[in-house]
């Protein structure tokens, strides 16, 4: 059975019992923003589970993209050293919402594993949370797995909460016993063993309590389920192979890189891991640039700059001198079109970043790779074991050289990485760039504000003048009751038309008054909290807390400003029509005197496009259309 019948199989068998198929959600979660990637099959459906969001079904089935690089939930430093470690994979995955719960999960499960895709029943054993005896009684009493193939675990192995409160549950767990002699030998030996023997294909949560701040867990009125199945483990068991890189979800792309590096798999056990890394970092690279991540410093196009170079570093391993990455792409395509048809739509675009991204990096790496091994070789003639943090950060500063990259070449020499300094240059060159003022340090002047959760009514999109009471006044760190002329001070009001920086736009200055009182603002700014805070000088009289005041933006710098952030949509919109819809905003600096807008695009843009795209937004100005705001 192919990778691509077991999903279509999976699917089919929930399809017939009524659930609703879900197309796999993109791998960047649009509405999480505690993740990263999606990481899970649950993931599209949190906000369900949470009871914020209401469906028009209550089974659904899925076959979820996921990627697990970065973050909590981060493989990519053991791929291609495992059998089953991925940065991208499939989950596939039935949910219930209140409908039906443990009983039909545990029958549904057994009969897709048994019947559906004729897995022997004495192979199979399960897993239950210690105190759940409904589960345990379940599988044994009406499954009928026998005692001797059951086993209940702690918290640790077989209880899942989606957070420290909300939902949570035990889980139960179905292990496949691969035989004997993949065993350690030792008479305990059982599912929850370190070694071969006991393979787990999927996971069963049972939704059924609350857990509040406290640690207190109450039943949910609807308990509900999710499940997790990994298909390229399951097609390594259905299509009896020792590793899920030797499935026929990826073992092509091995043998393209194969035919490309003129090198043969299964030889040698470093190419082996070379040959391996490429395969799956092929899978994510693609799935990523596919679903609109782009090569970036930092947030996920970082991973994903990560994941490529990663791949391009172990190629130089191989032999691969030149660009090869958009080449193994193309088996991915190859692989995946039945089920993502999408991705191959796509994959002139994909090939384009990755090539771009290839070359620009291989570059640096042969400058990179020739200091960091001159380097290696000096450091182990002079007996040290350990690679200095400030060569770590030379390599990453100067030559743009990524610390995962010196950890893999370092990995094979026995040294140490002296990550703790290279951690603490990284500070030092923060603390030295650093022109913001940190709120850490002055967080005690507004602490009590932030706890009562007090967010400034901000008035500044109707009106541009307004009155207001004194929250809060600070002189260098410190709350005060009152400020004198000369004083340079912040001041927080209970309501304010002052915009504060943020989304790259510079806040309003302008003047706050009252009874013989001037205050100069110089720069409005706003606090993670929420905080407006404005910073100026007593020009006149003196300013106490609780005094009401009025606040005075300067029209002629807001309406500036606002020009300039139109321009910036404007702009935004030209790049998007000329250069691609992947074109994205991945900074800007908008104030009333000039904007700059930073986007993300795979390759240099050629001068005669760039004064097309000038042409478009100017020609748009000159229209003077009507603006509105919403």
């Amino acid at each position: 059975m192919t990778g691509n019948e077991i999903r279509k199989r999976f699917l089919d068998y929930f399809e017939k019992h009524n659930h609703r198929l879900v197309r796999s959600a993109s791998l960047v979660p649009h509405d999480d923003p505690t993740l990263l990637f999606t990481n899970a099959g649950m993931v599209p459906f949190k906000r369900t589970f949470m009871g914020e969001e209401k469906r028009d079904y209550v089974r659904a089935a899925s076959s979820q993209k996921c990627v697990r690089a970065g973050g909590k939930h981060n493989d990519l430093e053991n791929v291609g050293y495992t059998a089953r470690h991925h940065t991208f994979f499939e989950m596939l995955g039935n949910f219930s919402f209140g409908d039906y719960f443990k009983e039909s999960a545990v029958e549904f499960a057994w009969d897709l594993l048994t019947n559906g895709y004729g897995l022997a029943p004495e192979r199979l054993w399960a897993s239950v949370y210690t105190e759940d005896d409904e589960a345990y009684d379940l599988w044994h009493r009406r499954i009928g797995i026998p005692e001797a193939r059951m086993v209940r675990l702690g918290k640790k192995d077989n209880f899942w909460a989606m957070g420290d409160t909300g939902p949570c549950g035990p889980c139960s767990e179905i292990h496949l016993d691969r035989g004997e002699a993949l065993g350690c030998g030792r008479p305990e030996c059982g599912v929850d063993c370190d070694c071969d023997r006991f393979l787990e294909i999927w996971n069963l949560v049972f939704m059924q309590f609350n857990q509040d701040e406290s640690g207190t867990m109450t039943p949910l009125p609807k308990p509900s389920i999710d499940t997790g199945m990994g298909l390229e483990r399951l097609a390594s068991v259905l299509q009896d192979k020792p590793t899920n890189f030797d499935t026929d979800l990826i073992r092509p792309i091995i043998a393209h890189t194969e035919q490309l590096a003129g090198r043969s798999y299964g030889q040698d056990g470093a190419m082996d891991v070379a040959m391996k890394v490429i395969a799956d970092h092929s899978r994510a690279a693609a799935f990523l640039i596919g679903d609109g991540v782009l090569p970036a410093n930092e947030g996920r196009g970082y991973v994903l700059r990560r994941i490529m170079r990663r791949a391009i570093r172990y190629g130089r391993n191989i032999g691969l001198e030149k660009p090869f990455l958009s080449e193994t792409v193309k088996t991915v395509f190859d692989i995946m079109r039945p089920a993502y048809p999408e991705l191959a739509e796509a994959s002139a675009f994909i090939r384009n970043v990755i090539v771009n991204e290839e070359k620009r990096f291989m570059e640096t790496l042969d400058t990179g790779l020739k200091l960091l091994n001159e380097s290696i070789g000096e450091l182990q003639a002079l007996g040290q074991t350990e690679i200095p943090g400030d060569l770590i950060f030379k390599l990453y500063d100067t030559y743009g050289f990524p610390v995962d990259i010196v950890q893999d070449v370092v990995r094979d020499t026995g040294m140490q990485v002296d990550l703790n300094g290279f951690h603490a240059h990284m500070a030092d060159q923060r603390n030295r760039s650093r022109s913001k003022v940190s709120f850490d340090a002055m967080g005690d002047a507004y602490k009590s504000l932030s706890a009562a959760a007090v967010k400034p009514d901000f008035k500044g999109y109707e009106q541009l003048t307004s009155q207001s009471e004194v929250l809060v006044l600070v002189l260098e760190g410190q709350a005060v009751p009152e400020a004198k002329v000369g004083d340079a001070v912040e001041v927080v009001t209970a309501a304010t038309p002052f915009y504060g920086e943020a989304g790259g736009q510079v806040g309003d200055q302008g003047t706050i008054i009252g009874d013989d009182l001037t205050i100069c603002v110089a720069s409005t700014i706003k606090d993670p909290t929420g905080l407006i805070i404005h910073r100026g000088t007593v020009t006149a009289g003196r300013v106490e807390k609780g005094q009401t005041v009025t606040l005075k933006v300067d029209a002629d710098k807001r309406r500036a400003t606002a020009r300039n952030h139109t321009a910036t949509h404007l702009l935004h919109a030209a790049l998007r029509r000329e250069l691609g819809e992947h074109v994205k905003q991945a900074g800007s600096l908008v104030s009333a005197e000039r904007l700059r807008f930073d986007f993300s695009h795979f390759s240099q843009v050629a001068p005669e496009t760039l004064d097309r795209i000038e042409c478009m937004v100017n020609a748009r100005i000159w229209d003077n259309v009507p603006v509105q705001t919403q």
